[in-house]
């Protein structure tokens, strides 16, 4: 199967076509490889793709209308997975208009694609900020979602929508995952892992925001990447359950459905600091400070509806998870 992988030099993206080739798919990865992080980061991780079964990899921007078109109209892709967005949710309130090029613009460029070239599925990555300012843990997929507390959160939401007017309108098929606080080997330099790890082999206090007091549902990569696989190979159907009477969220009379990719497993961000500083054997020195803008107390996925669906739930345990981190960060950087 020719399947497209956006965002193929990312965190997710780089585990996803390591995944698919594995199985023996043919693989085109772009991505636009811009200096969010650290470049050189993306560059080693294509280099470990570049010898690896069917892939061929193209740099070039989700934002760039005729490049896209042209991308589309040649390869006749199967599948699209779509994982390029601009991520975080903090720099969101710095640099705005990088959310509106790649998360909206970015987006529907991906959707006409799809729709004029005959993708059969097209999956994409949303996120569990859509959430908002839910208070009903644990969140599920038949939640309201309108009120989300950051722009990136805002764009994810627009994406499920945009999505669902393509399933509806040119009967496209699309499912939404919500991911929640991925982490693992490879991962973002921006995230929490990669912070607090680099402060503390460096001696430098780590910030700890809301005084500590808050939960994720972090999330192992190889679990995010198994989902993706799974959900990729169902294909949805318009729900026959479904009713504009009672509308679910979830799902639709389109060929459409979203689903949290969660380890189901709130963890106290303090607990999840003690996991690295374990497999360190170092304590960090904690800076604690307020609540950052377009920050939530807590994430908690209910993953039912996946199971469910493919008969998968991530479950690795964090201080397995969090090992495999600081051991590929300290041979990835030699220290």
């Amino acid at each position: 199967m020719k399947i497209l992988v956006t965002g193929a030099a990312g965190f997710i993206g780089m585990h996803t076509v390591q995944s698919l080739l594995r199985r023996g798919d043919s693989v085109v990865g772009i991505d636009n490889l811009n200096d969010y992080y650290e470049v050189s980061l993306k560059h080693a991780r294509l280099a470990v793709l570049a010898g690896q079964g069917n892939f061929r990899f193209n740099e070039m921007d989700i934002a760039d209308r005729p490049a896209m078109a042209t991308l589309f109209a040649e390869e006749g892709f199967a599948r699209v997975i779509h994982l390029a967005a601009q991520a975080g949710v903090r720099y969101s309130l710095l640099n705005p208009n990088a959310y509106v090029d790649s998360n909206l613009v970015g987006f529907v460029n991906v959707l006409e694609g799809c729709r004029h070239s005959g993708v059969q599925h097209l999956v994409y990555a949303s996120s569990s900020s859509v959430y908002g300012g839910n208070r009903q843990m644990p969140f599920a997929e038949h939640d309201n979602v309108d009120h989300p507390v950051s722009l990136y959160a805002a764009t994810k939401k627009a994406n499920e929508l945009m999505a669902h007017t393509y399933s509806h309108l040119y009967r496209l098929p699309t499912t939404g995952l919500r991911f929640f606080t991925v982490y693992g080997p490879w991962g973002r330099p921006d995230m929490a892992p990669f912070l607090f790890t680099r402060a503390i082999l460096a001696g430098r206090p780590i910030d700890v925001f809301n005084h500590g007091q808050m939960q994720r549902d972090f999330t192992y990569v190889d679990d995010i990447v198994e989902a993706v696989l799974r959900v990729n190979d169902r294909v949805p159907e318009a729900d026959p359950a479904y009713t504009a009477e009672n509308p679910d969220p979830a799902t639709s009379d389109a060929p459409y459905r979203v689903f949290n990719i969660g380890n189901h497993q709130p963890v106290p961000l303090l607990s999840f600091i003690a996991c690295i500083e374990q497999r360190l054997g170092r304590v960090a020195e904690k800076r604690m400070l307020p609540m950052q803008p377009g920050d939530v107390a807590a994430t908690y996925a209910d993953t039912s509806a996946l199971a469910q669906w493919v008969d998968f739930a991530p479950s690795t345990p964090l201080p397995e998870g969090i090992a495999r981190f600081v051991d590929w960060y300290r041979h990835y950087y030699k220290v």
